[in-house]
């Protein structure tokens, strides 16, 4: 191998350019770059959406990375032994990427990093997936917050340092390794029939995401803290999708959340408190793994929730046909959009876990399967947050009640006339749209009279509550 050894820059939840202080330090090196990205377990293990919103991601970054004269290398297989591979075709002698904190990639990385140490080859991990690694975020006596309140007040003042501009080029390598084609992974495949009705409503890759926040700032910001419960309303940002996938960094979005507030707009601190929130599951997934598979609060271990994900009232709710408008219109939103609004989560996460008495896993893996702009901290911490089993939740009596939140949140049932089109004599694309989506087994029709409610909201209600009564008195 001649010529200086390259830096592999190993890319996962960061497909950025700007603000990504890995790809900075590797171009720092002086070395040649060869970005890369590694279909492992990990990609492999995503849910439908998700998958395909990666894989439209990728073809962003790919474009990215071609205008500054680079190319994004694609390897399917396990990541250390993918990347031993590339090692010694390309001769690198260092590995770079971004930290990440859930505890499936927290494994991974460590092996990897000691497996490329032991072989002589540079391994260094940087941060820019959140705002503050969790590690250096601590109550007063040095332990781990529990309490987003408190967190916020920690964090509020703190400065996560000034985004990195996007660099102009990345030195080439003397040769380019392989790659995989990105259409051979079919990473759309299993979205069948609705990758299409999906697409039309996700905006990848890096130019979109700041465009998205450029939009939000100037139109939407200023109404953000009064709008944002309102899910008819176009008042949030929809950036979900891109810091999932870190088409847009974390800082980036904060630097720009301060200058509107300091501008005197009325929602910015609304939108910075968001932003926070999402550093708090990060935060809490790390310090507590647990929170992405069971009860972070052990004594919910025992609760009676039913775990049948295909009883007939669990399949109701999972096809937006239990009989509430408002929890209906927000599952078929997630069909034909990939998203949903973080007022209508909490509401199908609430009736679900509440009025079905069905346990949280069961949405949490639902939503995992469907929504393209899939975060595990915030998947995991939003579903126990409603159920009441996690940090700082919602108590358990709490019940979002469907009719009272549509008859405060959706008064003119603008957002359920978008989404189910039964009973209306000219029912709009979007509710049309969603029997384009879903399966075709569901054998679902608009012309089909709407169903009736799978469970009365007072009985559902007070079932729930005597749940609860009976478990705290056990």
């Amino acid at each position: 191998m001649h010529g200086t050894p390259p830096v592999l820059l190993w890319l996962r939840r960061d497909l950025r350019l700007a603000d990504h202080p890995a790809l900075r330090a590797a171009i720092a090196t002086g070395q040649p770059v060869i970005p890369v990205f590694i279909r492992d377990d990990s990609v492999d293990g995503l849910g439908a959406a998700a998958r395909f919103r990666l894989g439209l991601a990728l073809v962003a970054l790919a474009e990215g990375l071609g205008a500054l004269q680079s190319r994004l290398t694609l390897r399917a297989g396990p990541a250390e032994e993918t990347l031993a591979a590339l090692i010694a075709e390309t001769g690198a002698n260092a590995v770079y990427w971004t930290r990440l904190y859930d505890p499936a990639s927290i494994a991974r990385d460590t092996a990897v990093k000691a497996a490329l140490t032991a072989r002589g080859v540079r391994a260094e991990s940087f941060p820019g997936h959140v705002l503050f690694e969790p590690w250096r975020v601590a109550t007063g006596q040095g332990g781990p917050y529990r309490v987003f309140t408190p967190f916020w007040k920690a964090v509020r003042a703190r400065h996560p340092g000034v985004p990195l501009d996007a660099p102009r080029r990345l030195a080439p390598p003397q040769a380019w390794p392989r790659s995989d084609e990105l259409a051979a992974w079919r990473l759309g495949a299993a979205m069948n029939r609705g990758a299409p009705i999906v697409a039309a409503h996700q905006c990848p890759g890096e130019a979109g995401a700041a465009a998205r926040l450029e939009r939000f700032l100037h139109e939407r910001i200023a109404d953000y803290g009064a709008g944002r419960d309102y899910p008819a309303q176009a008042a949030t940002s929809g950036l979900s999708e891109n810091l999932a996938w870190g088409e847009i960094g974390p800082r980036q979005i904060w630097a720009a959340g301060w200058r509107a507030l300091n501008e005197g707009a009325a929602g910015a601190e609304d939108f910075l408190r968001e932003l926070a929130w999402r550093d708090f599951a990060y935060h809490l997934m790390f310090h507590f793994p647990a929170l992405v598979t069971g009860n972070w609060r052990a004594e919910w271990d025992s609760f009676p929730w039913r775990g049948d994900p295909e009883a007939p009232e669990v399949l109701a709710w999972q096809q937006g046909r239990t009989g509430e408008p408002l929890v209906d219109a927000a599952m078929r939103e997630m069909y034909v959009t990939g998203k949903m609004h973080n007022r209508a989560r909490m509401i199908v996460a609430s009736y679900l876990t509440k009025h079905l008495l069905t346990h949280w896993r069961i949405g949490l893996d639902w939503f995992a399967e469907h929504l393209t702009d899939w975060d595990p901290a915030s998947n995991a911490m939003g579903w126990q947050w409603v159920a009441g089993s996690g940090p700082d939740a919602a108590p358990y009596f709490r019940v979002f009640n469907p009719a009272t939140q549509a008859k405060k949140f959706d008064p003119d049932g603008a957002y359920r006339a978008r989404w189910i089109a039964e009973g209306q004599a000219h029912p709009p694309e979007t509710a049309l749209r969603y029997f384009d989506a879903v399966p075709r087994r569901w054998r679902l029709s608009p012309a089909a009279a709407y169903p009736d409610p799978v469970v009365d909201l007072a009985e559902g209600r007070a079932r729930a509550l005597a749940a609860y009564a009976a478990h705290r008195g056990g």
